[in-house]
């Protein structure tokens, strides 16, 4: 493992954000990842650098997962059970797998970021969120400087929420997941878009690389590429409310979307929200909201990352105060 000083982290976020890193190091074995737990500094792990926005040059030692490979663990009639080493690229194990006709990740195709990074987050997209085939998470525990598994429930999933998140925010480095997925698919098509799309194409049998390719084009036709400009997807999560406070906001917004949780809590778009504020297709300088997608801030070249979160910090003030509902930030910042 070598141990470089003052790396420029710009080629390793996908806003583009060029900050210092005190030290940064790849890990591409287990060797590597036992000789970083000696390192004194303080550590911050680095998938994809997809969701993230570094706001200020990073202390101590980020430490970029490398590991790569996909596996079969086991498999059965019905399922196959695959370990994906955490720095493997999500769209590229998600081209693997519908190109064994296995399905349940299907949906969340062309999403930014590692397999590592995909429990942290709990990823989503289109009816469909990571924790539906997660099997366990491998990782490995700073303090005790060994290798642990959690399994699904132990992972303590949540709304792009888990434990990685909280109790084991900064102490857990994520070595692999195991991935269980179908032989014989249940497709899910229930968001509107997919099914139009899957018209357009003229899709007459489902299969998980039609929806697949359906789903790849919606998001190249909203979303802007972080590889053009630079960008992190979804900067905000999308609220959800009580039922009697939906109810009384529908009573000035007729037209408020919403999707229900159940019998109590209902979920309303943060684009939405969002559009209605005025906000879509703003810029100021370097920094702005993309004008197809009101979800996603964008840097037009070199908006440094304090920009960014100010402005996210301006929508959600607006947001509150015409609707009274707090946005929740889904990118996190260093």
């Amino acid at each position: 493992m070598q141990l470089r000083q003052d790396v420029s982290l710009k080629p390793y976020n996908t806003f583009g954000i060029d900050v210092p890193a005190e030290y940064y190091c790849d890990v591409t074995s287990i060797d590597d990842l036992r000789e970083a737990t000696e390192l004194k500094q303080q550590k911050h792990i680095l998938g994809g650098g997809s969701n993230l926005l570094f706001t200020k040059p990073v202390q101590g030692v980020v430490i970029h997962n490398r590991l790569k490979g996909i596996s079969v663990e086991k498999h059965d009639a019905q399922h196959v059970w695959l370990r994906v080493e955490g720095g493997e690229l999500w769209h590229d194990f998600v081209l693997y797998a519908i190109n064994k006709g296995l399905g349940g990740i299907e949906n969340l195709a062309l999403i930014p970021g590692t397999a590592g990074a995909a429990p942290i987050q709990n990823i989503g997209a289109y009816g469909v969120e990571a924790r539906e085939t997660i099997d366990s998470v491998t990782f490995w525990y700073w303090n005790e400087q060994q290798l642990l598994t959690y399994t699904n429930r132990e992972c303590d999933f949540g709304y792009r929420d888990s434990i990685f998140k909280h109790r084991l925010k900064d102490k857990a480095f994520i070595k692999s997941v195991v991935f269980k997925l179908a032989r014989k698919p249940v497709y899910n098509t229930s968001y509107g878009a997919v099914s139009k799309e899957l018209e357009e194409m003229g899709v007459t049998e489902l299969s998980v690389k039609a929806i697949a390719y359906a789903i790849m084009h919606i998001r190249k036709s909203k979303l802007p590429d972080p590889a053009v400009l630079g960008n992190a997807g979804s900067f905000f999560k999308n609220p959800t409310i009580p039922l009697s406070s939906f109810n009384k906001l529908l009573e000035r917004y007729p037209k408020l979307p919403s999707y229900p949780v159940n019998d109590k809590m209902i979920k309303v778009p943060a684009a939405w929200l969002i559009e209605q504020c005025g906000w879509k297709g703003y810029r100021k300088g370097d920094v702005g909201v993309h004008e197809k997608q009101a979800l996603v801030l964008v840097n037009y070249g070199t908006a440094r990352g304090a920009e960014v979160w100010g402005l996210s910090g301006e929508i959600m003030a607006s947001v509150k105060e015409r609707f009274g509902i707090e946005l929740e930030r889904e990118v996190q910042c260093w």
